[in-house]
């Protein structure tokens, strides 16, 4: 299950290779390039989404893009890489990466990749009741490593700005603190947990079980001459949906980007505009809040990127360009202990799962007796990669993990940059990251699974590691 493109050795020495890498002192230029590669797969490739919904692709509504931007300064360089997938394991992106430090010499270390989110994308994650397929996880490789390689080639000069606005509006917490006794059974027929959220029922709602993170960011790159290069857009929104069945699509993300594209492209000479849409932290949102009641397909993830795609563009008439004097990375591991099933959980999955007529207590009762066998699978540790860049008084923190609103909150005040953001899905994939409140309340987002197998202790850990690593690149 944990095979690895790389032999680990020769991983680990790549991932950390240049690692806090400093500019040369004097008065380098900043240079930026960008750049993409497509991701649309063929028929019958194999859907991602929910655990419980696999299915084959059967047509294309709009394409899958990888799209990158990579930085220089001195002898320092730092790639960023959004890609139109649901999740993406650190096998794939561990593939990209050496093709990527043998082409360019950026090092693993200082490339931050990751996925969307959105659920109308292939499978490139073993969390599933269905196998990947294996030729679309080394297609993917490839692509986004070839995005990353022409961005490289189109370094100029550049400069860059930051803003935000505000969209609290179009966000909820799709988890719910309920009366105490009024949520029925977990899929293990566990009684007593609070928290209502994805198929889970109660008529007993109190309030929603955390925050939001209303705050949209913005990282605009452009050439000195004032020639828009790039727009790394990032909020927390899980996804937005409203597909048909079978049908791949970028979701709001490639909305977005789109609109910026149509918007700010050229005819001139030289490199096209790239437009970027990253998750934040949205792992406890649920889809965009959009008023009109119930849309034909595609109709919400058209409404909800154009509308954002148009507030970013107004923002980008008051921002001021300037070219960086810092271009930092940090990096670490942490070792974090797997919820594994003991072996009364593992006897009941099993028992469940020999027996066709058997009704679990849930509806989805099956699918987790699956994912208990699998999870027994697991090694008992879990390597999670952490990330954080410092692009001039910004501040990139990055996480493999589906992150709750409160913890992304908590990051951004937490660090010495405040004009900082929390791209999660980055640099590979460890499941849900539920505060130890949150895992006590229970809900789908701690309900263990690959989808969530971290310890419970695991976002206090993550969560400081983050912030420390922040502080480390805000170091002068």
């Amino acid at each position: 299950m944990f095979r690895s493109v790389l032999p680990i050795c020769v991983t680990v020495l790549l991932l950390f290779a240049g690692s806090g890498q400093r500019p040369l002192a004097g008065a380098e230029p900043f240079l930026a390039g960008a750049a993409t590669a497509d991701l649309t797969p063929e028929a019958g490739v194999s859907m991602d989404g929910m655990i419980s919904k696999p299915g084959p692709v059967r047509g294309v509504h709009d394409p899958l893009t990888s799209r990158a931007i990579v930085l220089a300064l001195g002898e320092s360089k730092v790639a960023i890489c959004v890609n139109d997938m649901c999740m993406i394991d650190r096998e794939v992106y561990d593939a990209a990466r050496q093709i990527v430090f043998e082409r360019t010499g950026i090092p693993p270390g200082h490339q931050l990749m990751a996925a969307t989110h959105s659920h109308a994308t292939p499978r490139v994650v073993r969390v599933s009741t269905r196998p990947p397929d294996e030729a679309y996880r080394g297609f993917a490789a490839k692509r986004i490593a070839e995005a990353i390689v022409k961005a490289h080639g189109n370094l100029a000069p550049a400069q860059i700005a930051f803003g935000t606005f505000e969209k609290g509006e179009l966000l909820a917490c799709r988890r719910f603190l309920c009366e105490e006794g009024s949520v029925a059974p977990n899929p293990f027929g566990e009684e007593g947990e609070r928290v209502k959220s994805v198929a889970g029922r109660s008529t007993n709602i109190i309030r929603p079980a955390g925050p939001i993170d209303p705050v949209f960011s913005v990282l605009s790159i452009q050439r000195v001459d004032g020639r828009p290069l790039a727009v790394l857009g990032n909020f927390s929104v899980h996804y937005c949906g409203g597909y048909a069945a079978g049908q791949v699509s970028a979701d709001y993300f490639g909305v977005y980007a789109r609109k910026l594209e149509e918007a700010l492209g050229r005819t001139e000479e030289g490199p096209a505009f790239v437009g970027i849409m990253s998750n934040g932290t949205s792992g406890d949102t649920g889809s965009f809040q959009l008023s009109g009641g119930r849309k034909p397909p595609w109709e919400r993830m058209e409404q909800a990127g154009t509308l954002l795609a148009e507030e970013t563009l107004e923002l980008l008439k008051s921002l001021e360009y300037s070219q960086p004097r810092t271009l930092t990375v940090a990096t670490s591991e942490l070792e974090l202990d797997v919820r594994k099933p003991d072996a009364e959980r593992l006897t009941w999955a099993k028992e469940l799962l020999a027996d066709p007529d058997a009704k679990g207590p849930h509806r989805w009762s099956r699918i987790y007796a699956d994912q208990a066998v699998r999870l027994a699978e697991y090694p008992d540790r879990y390597p999670v990669f952490l990330q954080a860049i410092r692009i001039g008084d910004v501040g990139i923190a990055a996480c493999p993990s589906e992150v709750f609103a409160e913890t992304g909150l908590a990051i951004r005040a937490g660090s010495p940059l405040k004009k900082t953001f929390t791209m999660e899905l980055a640099n590979g994939y460890s499941g849900y990251l539920p505060t130890p409140q949150q895992h006590a309340w229970g809900g789908y987002e701690t309900w263990p699974a690959c989808s969530s197998h971290l310890e419970v202790q695991a976002e206090p850990r993550i969560r400081s590691e983050l912030i420390r690593l922040l502080g480390e690149v805000a170091q002068p």
